[in-house]
């Protein structure tokens, strides 16, 4: 090695130091004709947040609340997708048709109880996002009934990575509008709850 190099200078941690995050800016206000990229959550901006399918429902929702995020990827240890678990399925009648079912406790119930498949899931193909409007992919969110939708990108060697996340709260926030997609009911029960109210 020919060159010489110098150490770089050091110097304490202050305190009340904290750490750098990723973040992404969206814009604070769209329209229907903007890019749908406008309204994407953007995995290679922003972390995506996990639990595995062992955790229980209690530990999900305060990771939910701690971040701010109504939806995890449940993730296996070498971060392979397994499903996906919402605000909304552990507020649901999932948890409590587990708890009569299996006879255990609330805190008992696991996220591989209430979670959505990967078997089940779906996603917007990238190539197809990059020339999509938000009006686009409001109207996705309501034709599938779904408050958020994943998007993925293949990879040279086919693999399919997912790429960004579409949540129907945040459009609503950067729209100033209310986008209304409601769910579809999934299982009998859930069709009964909703006949009674």
């Amino acid at each position: 090695m020919s060159k010489s190099y110098s150490a770089i200078p050091s110097a304490p941690v202050q305190k009340g130091a904290t750490f750098q995050k990723p973040t992404q800016e969206l814009a604070n206000s769209v329209g229907l004709d903007d890019p749908a990229l406008m309204v994407m959550t953007d995995f290679r901006e922003v972390t995506a947040h996990t639990t595995h399918p062992l955790e229980n429902i209690e530990s999900a929702r305060l990771k939910m609340i701690n971040r701010a995020v109504r939806l995890l990827l449940v993730v296996d240890e070498q971060n392979h997708i397994l499903g996906l678990v919402t605000s909304t399925d552990l507020t649901s009648e999932k948890p409590m048709q587990i708890i009569q079912t299996q006879g255990i406790r609330h805190t008992d119930v696991l996220v591989k109880d209430i979670m959505s498949p990967r078997e089940k899931l779906e996603v917007l193909c990238m190539d197809d996002v990059i020339k999509a409007k938000v009006g686009d992919v409001i109207a996705t969110l309501q034709a599938c009934g779904r408050q958020h939708a994943l998007v993925a990108e293949r990879q040279t060697d086919r693999s399919q990575i997912v790429r960004g996340l579409f949540s129907a709260s945040q459009i609503s926030r950067q729209l100033g509008a209310p986008v209304q997609t409601m769910e579809v009911a999934r299982t009998f029960a859930e069709i009964g709850a909703e006949l009674i109210r």
